[in-house]
């Protein structure tokens, strides 16, 4: 199995331990500030099967700095620009800041040919008028705006699941996994948020993407995981 989003801390070895333990053999660590983003290329460097996905969230748009991530996109472990996007919810950073820093990270995709991971947070309007202009791979991660599936839908976009989808409630969320087309299904934690229900309550952690990946399997009616690690490694280009 492979989680595709996770935010891997300082005891990043001991979970990855865990984490292959439990079959989980690839971990994308996802940067959300350029300093990150060289911190997680080190651990990339002495972790096998760790790839980094490298960008500025919209929380820290505010005072976003950007040089520096064109380089660090270069690194070969570097496999996605993100997570980028917008977040009216918590509203962090000005709206006009997010947009400007998501604008840019849109064109390093776009200049660097990689997929772009996508933080969307009631901002469905502004995040699809950006994403339908963009040419490239897209990945909407961490999927819980049902207002964006039916443009997910047309325009081909990759669509990952985290562990709130096992939730009691998320029916909505369990409607757009089972509508995604099977060649654009992805899962991931987004640890170390958003533990899934069978263990909710505890610090999530890769080994849990077990459980996210037996619920898809179950609203699809058949194992997610082959199809799951073959969409990961085309969209991310993994070797």
């Amino acid at each position: 199995m492979i989680d595709t989003h996770a935010h891997l801390g300082d005891d990043a070895h001991d979970v990855l331990a865990r984490a292959r333990a439990a079959g989980v053999a690839q971990v994308i660590d996802v940067a959300t500030t350029v300093d990150a983003g060289r911190e997680a290329l080190a651990l990339a460097e002495r972790e096998d099967g760790v790839y980094v996905s490298l960008g500025v969230h919209p929380h820290e748009a505010g005072e976003a700095q950007l040089d520096g991530l064109r380089e660090l996109l270069d690194h070969p472990k570097a496999v996605a620009v993100g997570e980028t996007g917008l977040d009216y919810f918590r509203d962090y950073a000005p709206h006009d800041a997010q947009q400007r820093v998501f604008e840019a990270q849109l064109a390093l995709a776009r200049e660097t040919g990689k997929p772009v991971v996508i933080h969307a947070r009631a901002a469905d309007d502004d995040t699809r008028e950006r994403l339908v202009a963009h040419d490239g791979p897209i990945v909407l991660h961490c999927f819980s705006s049902p207002g964006l599936l039916d443009a997910a839908l047309q325009h081909g976009w990759y669509v990952s699941f985290a562990g709130n989808v096992t939730y009691k409630n998320a029916y909505e969320l369990r409607d757009a996994a089972r509508r995604v087309p099977a060649d654009r299904l992805l899962a991931e934690t987004d640890s170390p948020y958003l533990a899934p229900q069978a263990v909710r309550g505890q610090r999530n952690e890769p080994a849990f993407v077990a459980h996210t990946y037996a619920l898809l399997s179950e609203l699809r009616g058949e194992d997610v995981r082959a199809r799951i690690e073959a969409n990961a490694n085309t969209v991310f280009g993994l070797p």
